[in-house]
Parts: structure tokens; C-alpha cells; sequence
């Protein structure tokens, strides 16, 4: 199960790609004071962690109550992860996933940083439906209690790096540049792309045991 964890964490690191909501975030909190910018991550962080920690424990019953199977599931979220992996590659060009210049403008009222932190920076810019099925897919496979504590321990640590990540947004912002940010989701599009078939394989030796695939 260890290396199962150490794929489940980097999925996580690409799926919630706090790269991808720093221009968002540098855009919404421009002008606003640092204490105002701290709550924005804060809640923004805690809310990917909440998010994965009750999809990691109800995502798996939330299927059955549907009556998806768990193969029509992994290709179903494969597809939509390969499909999120290209628009990565494609410069933010992403129909699962929203660019970040077509969502509303920085609001004027400090108040509405609590809700623009939840929607739309952590959902769906940092976790979404790629994000979200990918929770449910590692975490149907656990066996013991110990690895699904493992899971959100895992997502625990990915929303620590998110706080850390948009609490260092100017700074990267000025680093890396357009350019840097575009060059870095195109290398994390390309490993999202090969987890994407990983878990489309799995998917279809699932509903189809007797392939040799």
C-alpha cells in the first residue's frame, strides 16, 4: 500500500495544482490587506482538505447508493483526468476545468473573500471533478483502516502545501512569470496524462476480467 500512497499523493500534487489558482488568487486579493489574504488561504485550504476527507470516506458509498460500478467509475474519471491533462498542456485551454480568466473579477467587498475563497478558488480551480474522482478511485481500493488514515493524512498534507502555495503567490507570481506557471502545468499535464491511463486500464480490466490488458 505504500507505493499505492506515495501514487495516490502525486496525483494529488497535480490534481490540486495550487499553480494553476495563483493568478486567480493574486487577482481577487490585489489591494487587501495580509491578514485578508490569510484568511483567503486559510479557508480555501481547509476546504480542499474537507473535501477530500469526505469523499475519501463517503465517495465509495455515494457509488453504490447510484449503482455505479467502481470499473465504469475508473473510466469515467480517467477519461475526465486525460481531458484535464490536455488542457494543461494546452495552455489552461480545459472544458473540465475552468480558466481563471473567465471567472468574475476581484470583488470590492472584503466580506465576500470567505465565499470567493470556497467558489471558486478551491472548488473547482484547486480541487475539482478530476480531483474529486481521483479521491474516490485510490480510496475504494483501501483495505484497512490504517490506509484510508493514510489518504487523509495525504490530503491533509496537499492542503498545507495549497495554504503555503497561495500564501507565496506574489512571490512565485514574480519568479516564474506567465511563462514559468504555463511551463509547469504543462510538465504536471503530462503526469496526470499517464495516471489518467493507468487508471482507464485498471477501469477496463475491472469490468473486463478476462482481457490480458
Amino acid at each position: 500500500m505504500e507505493a499505492e500512497i506515495f501514487k495516490i499523493i502525486l496525483a494529488f500534487v497535480v490534481l490540486i495544482n495550487p499553480s494553476a489558482a495563483i493568478p486567480l488568487f493574486v487577482n481577487f486579493t490585489d489591494g487587501y490587506a495580509t491578514s485578508d489574504k490569510k484568511k483567503v488561504a486559510r479557508i480555501a485550504s481547509a476546504t480542499v482538505f474537507l473535501v477530500i476527507a469526505f469523499f475519501a470516506l463517503f465517495g465509495e458509498v455515494l457509488l453504490r447508493g447510484l449503482g455505479i460500478s467502481l470499473g465504469s467509475f475508473r473510466v469515467a474519471g480517467g477519461i475526465l483526468l486525460f481531458l484535464i491533462a490536455l488542457g494543461m498542456m494546452n495552455d489552461g485551454n480545459n472544458p473540465a476545468k475552468p480558466n481563471h480568466d473567465d471567472l468574475h473579477h476581484a470583488p470590492k467587498d472584503p466580506s465576500a473573500l470567505t465565499g470567493m475563497a470556497v467558489v471558486p478558488l478551491a472548488i473547482p480551480m484547486m480541487i475539482g471533478p478530476g480531483g474529486i474522482s481521483t479521491v474516490i478511485i485510490y480510496s475504494s481500493q483501501v483495505q484497512s483502516t490504517l490506509s484510508m488514515v493514510l489518504i487523509v493524512v495525504a490530503g491533509f498534507l496537499i492542503s498545507l502545501f495549497c495554504y503555503v502555495s497561495l500564501m507565496a503567490a506574489g512571490r512565485i507570481s514574480q519568479v516564474l512569470g506567465k511563462t514559468g506557471l504555463n511551463v509547469t502545468n504543462r510538465i504536471m499535464g503530462i503526469i496526470l496524462a499517464a495516471l489518467a491511463v493507468e487508471i482507464v486500464v485498471n477501469g477496463v480490466r475491472d469490468i473486463f476480467p478476462q482481457l490480458a490488458l
